[in-house]
């Protein structure tokens, strides 16, 4: 495996899982509560987690 590769790999996901995150949390506060705010504690914490289990299932997948 490539740490590059992999890197490279995690901060793509990081940006687009942050981004699809802070829309969703904003839509979700506009909706529900009238205002819309973003969760920033949970776009972060969401971004890392999911962002590191991918990475993880995408190249053990492809190592085997």
């Amino acid at each position: 495996m490539n740490i590059k590769k992999i890197s490279i790999y995690f901060l793509w996901l990081f940006v687009l899982i942050f981004v699809v995150s802070a829309i969703v949390t904003f839509l979700y506060s506009f909706i529900a509560h009238g205002k819309g705010i973003i969760d920033w504690g949970t776009t972060v914490r969401l971004s890392v987690i999911l962002s590191i289990v991918l990475t993880l299932t995408n190249f053990i997948k492809n190592k085997n």
